[in-house]
């Protein structure tokens, strides 16, 4: 056999590669399609300026491919500005398991109801932007979302009780935005984990549900609101609980008798209307945090743990709170 072949093969190969790049492009072509149409449909702008059809898409800005399919798998932008909606082309992308838009000021409208059909999905971001109208229902068709974040937009309406049919979810960031309405009584029944709970800078009213009782949540951030009623339920000795933020809230309940987890490091229940003294038990925790001013507690701070370490303002403003590091019980 000639020696040469070999040599001429791969070099016919290589020049064939050159002339038609498309030879040893990774990228799918109808997900290139598709990311086409998306700059299109956010007018070319200059964060997706490597996004060029002569180019493999699996080099592109803001995207990755999946290392055996090659299949895109990641739409990330969160540097840069885009202007207008999310494009229905973002529901084309059948293997993306990462959708972001972050800091996107200009990034208005509904979330996309395109975005239901990406049932690969574990991650949606869509966070910092000035998208509008409702939390979608269709949300919770997303089987594989461990991450929802929908945090710093102008989201309005209620919180869709579905949610908690998510059954892989690790946190969901509904913080500021200005949703109304009670949080889902089903929020207590999350079928298989159990989220870290952002609501905080919303509108939400009405009583926290009872049925958090029976679920072990590590963080739960519910300030800024309007909640009125008992929160006693969400502690509880045999939680893990790690941080809870209650405050700026229309809470009323005894604290004399609530039994915390061992494992609270952060405990924020400023600006409240909470009753009864401060509980002998939160001298066993090892604080981080701790604020209950602006209550309406009342008697000896006790002695111990973590909660003369704290200054006097995590404790003014109450009815008759005293002792250390307030002035002393008379």
């Amino acid at each position: 056999m000639d020696v040469k072949f070999p040599t001429l093969l791969c070099l016919t190969l290589l020049f064939s590669t050159i002339l038609n790049p498309a030879l040893s492009e990774l990228c799918n072509p109808e997900d290139k399609k598709v990311l086409l149409q998306i700059k299109k449909a956010f007018n070319d702008p200059y964060v997706l300026t490597s996004w060029k059809p002569e180019t493999d898409c699996c080099d592109w800005y803001c995207v990755t491919c999946d290392s055996t399919t090659n299949r895109i798998n990641s739409l990330t932008i969160f540097a840069g500005q885009v202007s207008g909606q999310i494009p229905t082309q973002v529901g084309d992308l059948p293997y993306l398991e990462t959708l972001e838009f972050h800091k996107q000021p200009n990034l208005t409208g509904p979330i996309q109801p395109s975005i239901a059909k990406l049932k690969r999905l574990k991650e949606l971001r869509l966070s910092w932007t000035n998208i509008s109208g409702s939390v979608p229902d269709f949300l919770s068709q997303l089987k594989n979302l461990t991450f929802l974040d929908l945090s710093f937009s102008n989201l309005t309406g209620s919180i869709p009780s579905s949610l908690s049919q998510l059954p892989n979810l690790n946190a969901l960031r509904l913080d500021r935005n200005k949703l109304t309405g009670h949080i889902p009584k089903s929020f207590g029944e999350f079928h298989g984990s159990v989220p870290d709970l952002y609501l905080s800078h919303n509108q939400l009213s009405g009583t926290i549900p009872t049925s958090l009782a029976k679920l072990n949540f590590t963080t739960i951030d519910f300030s800024r609101n309007k909640l009125e009623g008992d929160a006693s339920m969400i502690f509880g000795l045999n939680k893990t609980t790690q941080i809870v933020d209650l405050s700026r809230n229309l809470l009323e309940f005894n604290l004399s008798n609530v039994e915390f987890s061992k494992s609270l490091t952060s405990l924020d229940l400023n600006h409240n209307k909470i009753t009864g003294g401060i509980p002998v038990g939160l001298t066993q925790l090892d604080l981080q945090f701790l604020n209950v001013s602006y209550n309406r507690l009342c008697g000896q701070i006790p002695v111990g743990g973590k909660l003369q370490s704290f200054d006097s303002s995590t404790y003014f403003h109450n009815r008759c709170l005293c002792g250390a590091p307030l002035p002393s019980c008379k």
